[in-house]
């Protein structure tokens, strides 16, 4: 599904992406952010989406662009096809994957697009791109493209290669799984700031049992050390079960020897030592509790955030 001709004309070259004297890049550049933003929704992987969008760079300048009649929907066709051919090769190797699979976490600025609703904000949150997971490559590529980027129906489906209505259908299945499991995150950011600080202090202070009143009966801890840290392989499910969990990491490893809230995937996140061990924890909130406590431990999928944040926070280092 990687064939380059779609949105490309013979004839003229008036209105195309190619003017005399310019090899494309300035183009490209002005597009890569929305093109790291889809590359990233559908694979949960910054490393792999500048892979794919590099790859992308390639074909583009190797194309007649004369022939070009929309460089977005070109480029946005063919870093998604490419996506998904990597997504699914990658499906088989998460299923062997050691614990649970959490997405890297990544610090959304200005290289990745939109953000611009709490819609479209959403759709990079770590929880719903777990959740994501769960949905087929196409259903993932139809809900990605039209819910984040709004690309036109007509436009999926030729990229993904099925009818227009067959493409509505496909959205359609993918909002009613991540509406089953309530994927919507409570608007009030302020209120998540607030949990995660608390959450932060009680483990920090060794004050657990405050965080009881904090967390939804029904919360779910979801820690991906991927066989790289030290992690609960399966998710730890109840309030009762997590804080047990809670205390036993505190007996094991004391407290925290380095805390500090930053955003990741445009909502707050606690970057955090345990041990020596590095984390980034994201939370899901809904009614003003904590839903899920998502962790990510695996070294290699903190590696993109470190190269963001010029490196390991200093009292990390020292382990």
């Amino acid at each position: 599904m990687t064939d380059d001709s779609a949105h490309t004309r013979p004839g003229t070259n008036a209105g195309s992406a190619h003017t005399p004297g310019d090899d494309g890049s300035a183009a490209f550049l002005a597009l890569r952010p929305r093109l790291l933003g889809i590359a990233y929704r559908l694979l949960g992987s910054m490393w792999d989406a500048e892979d794919v969008v590099a790859d992308a760079m390639v074909r583009w300048l190797r194309t007649d662009r004369s022939q070009v009649r929309e460089p977005a929907a070109f480029l946005t066709t063919v870093v998604s096809r490419l996506a998904l051919d990597q997504l699914r090769s990658a499906r088989a190797t998460r299923e062997t994957y050691t614990g649970p699979w959490l997405p890297e976490p990544v610090i959304a600025d200005d290289t990745l697009d939109p953000l611009d609703s709490l819609v479209k904000r959403d759709t990079l949150s770590l929880a719903t791109l777990r959740l994501m997971e769960e949905l087929t490559p196409p259903e993932r590529a139809v809900f990605v493209l039209r819910e984040a980027f709004d690309v036109p129906y007509g436009q999926i489906a030729e990229i993904l290669d099925v009818s227009e209505a067959n493409a509505r259908q496909l959205l359609h299945r993918a909002q009613t799984h991540l509406g089953e499991h309530q994927r919507r995150a409570e608007a009030d950011q302020s209120r998540h700031a607030e949990l995660l600080e608390r959450l932060l202090w009680a483990a920090g202070e060794g004050e657990l049992s405050d965080l009881e009143e904090l967390l939804a009966e029904d919360v779910v801890s979801y820690n991906d050390g991927g066989g790289k840290a030290r992690a609960a392989l399966v998710p730890v499910v109840g309030r009762t079960k997590i804080m047990a969990f809670l205390r036993g990491l505190r007996r094991r490893f004391g407290p925290t020897s380095y805390a500090r809230v930053i955003e990741v995937n445009g909502q707050p996140a606690a970057q955090l030592s345990l041990g020596d061990q590095d984390a980034v924890v994201t939370l899901e909130v809904r009614d003003g509790k904590i839903v899920s406590i998502l962790t990510v431990l695996n070294p290699d999928k903190l590696s993109y955030l470190y190269r963001q944040l010029g490196g390991r926070p200093a009292r990390a280092e020292g382990g």
